[in-house]
């Protein structure tokens, strides 16, 4: 009957059904079919039974089938309880045989669902179910079977309409969350719109967290980039219908915030994207954005952690840093991501405001260098907001102008704290996309006119941010100059030096057509270098321009005169401040070098500038002394004076210029063309201040060698306090040190190892060295005072310590032992070297040519490590001299100092070259792994030194050492076998030293736990360190000795209890709830919960003898009682899995007996005493109650304590009763010694 009923013609059933509408009730009424008779009831049921395929068959139009949806939504509730129930079961056989195609009829379902629900009784197998319960039963038989995909959203959406319990919801919810993954990409967009509005229903949270789940899911699937490009799209789609759900329903936002707090190890760049997305909205954005800032710190500290312990790395796997997250995120954002790209932009901001470095004392900061390492995680996070801004900056052009434009406002206006992060951030956009940038050049324009006001640091960084920019573009190069041109003028010192910076900056940076590159002559002296800059051809003009490969003839409508005649516009300007303050005259100074050796067309012009000024302090008369006016060099202004010409800064800038243009003339002559006539006017042009110049210097250097400290009015009975007097005297001693170090430089550089000028220049040190003498007598008899900067270049002390060290040359050997015999010189030698690796590492640059020169420097750095590495271990201390014993061992620990600064510079300047500087020491720059560059030598030191007597024992070199080969066991693989070797050895020194030098005893111990902790668990060595400190200093009951090393034992035993912290947070989601009553073998224990007990088990064993050592007071014990404290508190939260019996019988008792050790020594209220009582009694009562629960006796192994109870001093109470033997009976209670607990005292 029913495939008869089918056939019949869909207008016929419409026809039927606009009668049945209109005339159902009559013809009922007159029929006696009333929808309650059972043939009424059935005839209703056929048409519904014949209807809803028909709609879902596709052969109707949409309104026709939504106008008989409609129709039989009507009538619906007229049918009885049988009816419904077959009607329902209809639907629920038609969804699992996958024919809701349409899901047109679906409409219908939840009216049949809300009347069925309404109905008294139903027959339900041989019994009978509510209209409730039966409908339950319909929807768990529905969400239990399986469903077409192409049905999912269909369903989910008419489930938004069906009336549902909670648990019905959530059975809901699990199922639709399931079919995410069979349904193509394409769909997964609507079913999420979907399913957040069904989430208005309830199970917020579980919808989020499984929409996050799946889109983490398909990101570790997805490898094939067309299915990438089309999952970066949906994730997109669905992240706006998420944040417009988040903006309609509060309580789904605020669901969001605790899934995303809660989660903090299962985000991943979609959470990450959505998190941003959500951040838009006002309510949640301070909320979010506090939230990603504690998030990004933790990851860095928790890979931190991670890193520097392979307890750790061992049990955890190494997971995708929050840090990739982010830029993962960047990264997807491309895809169309607009809603998320403004939260990135505010995010990186935020990270670099909130973690840029700070200001110190005083307004001081140490400076970092664009290639210094990001060690905390401070510096991580602001690095990655600069890496975050970076990428955005190059891949998304509507927000370009906004982060140039936020960059440059924040070098505006933070004037009081550092900026060199910025600055960073401005140098990389520019470097990586400086076309890019040209398009908002009127930004950086705008900011030239604030760099009057502007602090010198931050002028110097900002222009040389911009300087490729300011070789492609002429109206900019233009605003500049006419910017520092106004700066010249300033009122403000400050304003004048940035005129300054600017001006060098562009004369540098623009070269005159001709002029002669560095390189070209490198070769004549071994330590100057030529430029760093490389030239691509700009026009006239040659420049860097890296990253920008572009050709761009900016400056085509100068021609080479006129380039000549802007240059030396500029060197006009530059010459009026050599009539200003001495920190301008000294900018200028340390300027001319690099311009020379980048314009060697302004040589003439720079030379005689450099001339004039020096005859102003040259004293002509060749019989009078001292040869320089350094009266003219001080200025005063009533009772002031102060520094007027840095005459030796004058006179460094002048050798450094004149060498340098010798070797390049000399480089030069060979390869010179055109006429002779021309070589002979340049040599009478240009020859007329190089011989005078160096007839200066000779007569100088003539002259100083006379001088005594009398003709500088500087004797020993000289005066240098801080009156006018004494300020003049300190200014003339800092003068005349400057001016003989730069004569030491320049008689070196021409003396060509003649005997006669070095013993000539040993003269000249000799001067020096004597007044450096007073001036150290004289500060120490008041405050400190470091000693005055060098003025001696890097490349030449380089040159030097490589002369006095490594050169075996026959034919210099005579003349370099005149230098060699004087201790003095060399000491003063490595002390130069010492100072300018100093300034290295706390600045990233140095004093005089090439200072700023990364590569050369560099350079510099390797040379001198092969120097200092070949002095001190080829000359040890114990086969020199014994009656120069004391002085060259002197130089042997500069040179170790020297080479702890180095390594340490290396690591922290120079990351990724640290193995080139490693490998430095076998005298070689090639490149090679870490492991191979490390050697054992500074270990083969160490026990060289440690063989002798205590007698032979030098302390100093012994730190020293140990700091090196902390230093050098970074560089290590801990898998290596070098680095097996070096805990061995290690191990060793610890054991066999027996010196009783504490300082020694602490870096050895240090550089133990470090290496020991990458390469295993710490615990047994602590446990082995704590016997020998209980053989030591004996048991409580013994007088205690004082230690320091029990201070670095229990240091490490807190680090121990960090990771076991740190750990348990990790995994306490994962820790089965109780394990114990079920009896579970230790053999089938949780990886990291057998390693937490392994671990605890063998701390507490370690614990347990110091807990019985006589430990001194103070720092000591409180230390111990914390840490017991902490050590209760984690047993507390593992007592499960941890031993009972160790805890109970071990240490508890002796933890007890320590306490009443320490307050006997104490004899005073100390926190530390109630707070273990507290930790332990805590236990305590965990275990009580944990063994009323399993039905296990926990408590068989622990002894409950007597130090909560009343205690009889016998001495009081005797005494007591002799002084009242006559007087009434004395109350027990007024002789007795009562500690209480909650006041951790003794009252007697």
């Amino acid at each position: 009957m029913t495939q008869a009923f089918v056939i019949v013609p869909w207008y016929f059933l419409w026809m039927l059904l606009q009668c049945w509408s209109m005339v159902s009730q009559s013809v009922c009424v007159h029929s006696g079919s009333l929808p309650s008779a059972p043939e009424g009831a059935s005839r209703r049921l056929l048409l519904y039974q014949h209807c809803i395929p028909l709609c879902e068959s596709g052969d109707l139009q949409t309104e026709v089938a939504s106008d008989i949806i409609g129709l039989l939504m009507l009538e619906t509730h007229n049918l009885p309880g049988p009816s419904l129930a077959q009607l329902a079961s209809l639907f629920v056989d038609a969804i699992k045989l996958g024919k809701m195609g349409s899901g047109k009829s679906l409409e219908l379902f939840p009216t049949v669902l809300t009347a069925l629900a309404a109905t008294e009784a139903l027959s339900y197998g041989k019994g009978e179910l509510s209209g409730e319960e039966y409908k339950k039963q319909l929807i768990n038989s529905l969400c239990s079977s399986r469903w077409d995909p192409q049905c999912v959203i269909h369903l989910t959406t008419m489930f938004r309409d069906v009336p549902l319990a909670p648990e019905e919801l959530q059975f809901l919810v699990e199922k639709v969350l399931r079919m995410f993954f069979k349904l193509d990409l394409q769909e997964i967009p609507p079913l999420v719109y979907q399913l957040l509005l069904l989430a208005a229903k309830g199970c917020k949270k579980q919808v989020l967290e499984g929409i996050i789940s799946y889109f983490k899911e398909q990101d570790l699937l997805s490898i094939m980039t067309p299915i990438i490009h089309n999952l970066r799209h949906v994730e997109g789609t669905a992240i706006l219908h998420i944040v417009f759900a988040v903006r309609l329903d509060q309580e789904l936002g605020r669901e969001f915030l605790k899934s995303v707090k809660g989660s903090q190890g299962e985000l991943c760049p979609f959470s990450i994207a959505l998190l941003l997305s959500v951040a838009r909205i006002q309510r949640y954005e301070e909320q979010l954005f506090d939230f990603l800032k504690g998030a990004i710190t933790k990851g860095f500290k928790d890979e931190q952690l991670q890193q520097g312990s392979k307890f750790l790395q061992d049990l955890l796997p190494q997971r995708c840093s929050f840090a990739q997250m982010i830029l993962d995120t960047v990264k997807n954002s491309v895809f169309g991501w607009d809603h998320v790209t403004q939260g990135l932009v505010q995010l990186g901001f935020i990270l670099m405001d909130a973690f840029g470095p700070k200001a110190g004392p005083f307004g001081k900061t140490a400076t970092e260098g664009a290639n210094a390492t990001a060690k905390t995680p401070t510096q991580q996070a602001c690095r990655l907001g600069g890496q975050v801004l970076l990428e955005g900056f190059k891949m998304h052009e509507p927000i370009r102008g906004e982060i140039l434009e936020q960059v440059l406002n924040r070098l505006v206006t933070k004037t009081a704290s550092p900026v060199t992060h910025y600055i960073d951030l401005l140098s990389d956009i520019v470097v990586s996309a400086p076309m890019i940038l040209l398009e908002s050049s009127s930004k950086v324009t705008e900011t030239f006119d604030h760099l009057s006001y502007l602090p010198l640091a931050t002028v110097q960084g900002l222009l040389k941010a911009v300087q490729p920019l300011l070789k492609v573009s002429m109206s900019m190069k233009d605003a500049l100059i006419l910017v520092l041109r106004k700066a010249m003028f300033s009122s403000q010192l400050d304003g004048r030096k940035s005129a300054v910076t600017g001006f060098l900056l562009l004369l540098k940076n623009f070269r005159v057509l001709g002029s002669m590159a560095s390189s070209q002559c490198t070769s004549a002296l071994s330590f100057m270098y030529s430029s760093h800059y490389e030239g691509i051809s700009i026009g006239p003009f040659t420049c860097d321009l890296s990253c920008a490969q572009v050709q761009v003839d900016v400056h085509s409508r100068y021609n080479s005169a006129a380039n000549e005649a802007f240059c030396l516009e500029i060197l006009s300007s530059l010459r009026r401040c050599l009539g200003q303050q001495a920190d301008v005259r000294l900018m200028l100074y340390e300027g001319f070098h690099d311009v020379l050796r980048r314009n060697s067309q302004l040589a003439s012009s720079i030379m005689q500038t450099l001339l004039s000024q020096v005859r102003r302090y040259y004293e002509p008369e060749q019989d009078l002394l001292p040869p320089v006016k350094l009266e003219l060099c001080i200025g005063a202004q009533g009772d002031q004076v102060f520094l007027q010409e840095p005459l030796a800064h004058l006179l460094s800038c002048t050798v450094h210029c004149l060498l340098w243009y010798q070797g390049m003339r000399r480089s030069a002559r060979p390869n010179a063309g055109g006429s002779d006539d021309d070589d002979d006017d340049d040599d009478d042009e240009e020859g007329g201040f190089q011989n005078e110049l160096q007839s200066i210097l000779e007569s100088i250097t003539r002259r100083m060698i006379k001088c005594e400290l009398e003709d500088f009015e500087l004797d020993k009975s000289a005066e240098f306090s801080l009156s006018s007097v004494g300020v003049k005297n300190s200014i003339y001693a800092m003068l005349v040190m400057g001016v003989y170090e730069v004569l030491i430089e320049y008689n070196f550089t021409k003396a060509n190892y003649s005997k006669s000028l070095f013993e000539e220049l040993l003269e000249l040190f000799s001067r020096y060295n004597k007044l450096s003498e007073i001036l150290k007598e004289k500060s120490g008899k008041g405050k400190s005072s470091k000693s005055p900067r060098s003025l001696l270049s890097m490349g030449f002390v380089s040159t030097l310590l490589t002369a006095l060290f490594r050169d075996s040359a026959q034919s210099r050997e005579e003349a370099l032992l005149v230098l060699r015999s004087s201790g003095d010189f060399l000491r003063y030698a490595v002390s130069v070297a010492l100072q300018k690796i100093t300034q290295l590492e706390e600045t990233g640059h140095t004093d005089g040519p090439d200072g700023q020169n990364t590569d050369k420097t560099f350079h510099h750095l390797c040379d001198i490590t092969s120097v200092l590495m070949w002095r001190y271990t080829n000359i040890p201390c114990a086969v020199e001299d014994a009656g120069k014993k004391e002085k060259r061992c002197s130089v042997s620990l500069l040179c170790l100092e020297g080479l702890l600064r180095i390594f340490s510079t290396g690591q922290q300047r120079y990351p990724a070259r640290v193995a080139q500087l490693l490998s430095a020491i076998g005298g070689t720059h090639t490149n090679c792994s870490h492991s191979q560059c490390v050697t054992p030598r500074g270990l083969l030191a160490l026990f060289t030194q440690l063989s002798g007597g205590e007698e032979d024992f030098n302390s100093k070199e012994a730190q020293l050492l140990v700091n090196i080969l902390s230093v050098l066991s970074r560089q290590l693989e801990p898998s290596s076998q070098q680095f097996v070797q070096m805990i061995t050895w290690t191990v060793k020194i610890c054991k066999e030293t027996s010196f009783e030098d504490v300082a020694f005893s602490k870096g050895l111990l240090s550089l133990l736990f470090s290496v020991h902790v990458l390469y295993k668990s710490p615990v047994s060595l602590l446990w082995e360190l704590c016997q020998d400190i209980h053989s030591q200093l004996g048991d409580i009951d013994q007088v205690p000795t004082a230690t320091d090393r029990t201070l670095l034992v229990l240091s490490q035993v807190g680090k121990v209890l960090d990771e076991v912290d740190w750990l348990i947070t990790k995994k306490k989601g994962q820790l089965v709830p109780d394990r114990l009553s079920s009896g579970t073998a230790a053999g089938q224990q949780d990886p990291v919960e057998k390693a937490l007990t392994l671990q605890l088990g063998t701390l507490l064993t370690a614990l347990n003898e110091l807990v019985q050592t006589a430990l001194p007071s103070g720092v000591c014990t409180n230390t111990l009682l914390g840490e017991l404290s902490r050590t209760y508190t984690i047993l507390t939260t593992l007592v499960k899995y941890v031993s009972v019996k160790l805890s109970g019988s071990h240490l508890t008792p002796q933890c007890y007996s320590f306490i009443t050790y320490v307050q006997a020594k104490l004899l005073r209220e100390t926190k530390a005493i109630p707070n273990l009582i507290y930790s332990i009694e805590q236990y305590e009562k965990y275990l009580i109650t944990l063994s009323k629960k399993s039905k296990v006796n926990l408590m068989q192994y622990m002894k409950l304590s007597t130090s909560r109870d009343f205690r009889i001093n016998a001495a009081t109470l005797e005494a007591a009763l002799q002084e009242h033997d006559n007087s009434q009976q004395v109350s027990i209670n007024h002789t007795t010694d009562t500690y209480c607990i909650d006041d951790g005292d003794l009252k007697l």
